[in-house]
């Protein structure tokens, strides 16, 4: 499947036809209004936004984009229902394209690069486009022989909408609301901004052949995803806050599920990437 950047394009290319529900639900917290506060519900919100989060950075993002660590088959499965649950479409389908924006980061072909297709697209419009909507199996074959992750990345609504029915057996209209309508939306953009913000605003700690950036805001908002520019430039570590003043709660908490034998095998940044910032300071 080839991708073709719109940087030479007027205005949004032909959307996908979920960009309407994606439209409509960014309506549901309105019903916010209608249903009384608690800080019960708040809590609801920040640990079903947590899962969402998680699901990505820990699961979509660290293990199946960049296979930073290792786990089990059945603890892969949970980690991509996690990730599924967000409403970010498919496991296999969203692990092809952030491989292929690695590859082509901020440079001609890049999927979603605000430097040269602007904040918008970057944003949001690279996921609801329709060119965009098929999954390049051939760029994940290691996660493709794996049948219950093609069936997850085929229904990939099924983890979502499970999650709205389980909120609302639990706690009726105000866990909707709070647990997946507005959970869902805050997850949407605050992990979007790591393919938009972080390529426009924050300090490069690295020389890279792109404009990532690091951000402590935008690492509190994602657990950790902030650290953009250490991402890009050492893809293979687990870890994305390189120095221990950098708050990586996805990396704390894959650290807990490998003192337990859940996860294995995490990568951190060597030595010489992490010094290597110290040295240029220092000359």
């Amino acid at each position: 499947m080839d991708h073709i950047p719109f940087e030479d394009q007027h205005g949004l290319p032909p959307l996908s036809w979920k960009s309407l529900p994606f439209g409509l639900m960014h309506l549901s917290p309105l019903l916010l209004f209608f249903v009384p506060f608690s800080w019960t519900l708040l809590g609801v919100f920040f640990a079903s936004y947590a899962l969402m989060v998680f699901g990505i950075t820990g699961g979509y993002h660290r293990y199946f984009s960049h296979r930073t660590y290792k786990t089990s088959r059945v603890f892969q499965f949970v980690m991509a229902w996690l990730g599924t649950m967000s409403m970010q479409k498919g496991v296999l389908w969203w692990s092809a394209h952030h491989r292929h924006h690695h590859r082509h980061s901020d440079q001609y072909g890049d999927i979603h690069s605000p430097g040269l297709q602007g904040f918008v697209w970057a944003h949001v419009g690279w996921i609801l486009a329709v060119q965009n909507d098929a999954t390049n199996y051939k760029a994940v074959p290691d996660l493709a022989k794996y049948p219950e992750l093609r069936w997850l990345n085929d229904y990939y609504l099924v983890p979502p909408l499970g999650l709205a029915g389980v909120m609302y057996l639990l706690g009726g209209l105000p866990w909707l609301v709070w647990g997946f309508f507005l959970a869902t939306v805050v997850c949407w953009h605050c992990t979007f901004m790591i393919n938009s913000l972080t390529h426009m605003f924050g300090r490069r700690r690295y020389v890279t052949k792109d404009d990532s950036r690091n951000s402590l805001i935008l690492a509190l908002l994602t657990f950790g995803e902030g650290w953009h520019n250490n991402h890009h430039y050492y893809q293979s570590s687990t870890r994305q806050g390189f120095y221990w003043w950098e708050i990586d709660p996805t990396f704390y908490v894959l650290k807990a599920l490998a003192a337990v034998g859940i996860v294995w095998d995490l990568r951190e940044p060597p030595e010489h990437v992490v010094s290597a910032h110290l040295k240029a300071q220092a000359a």
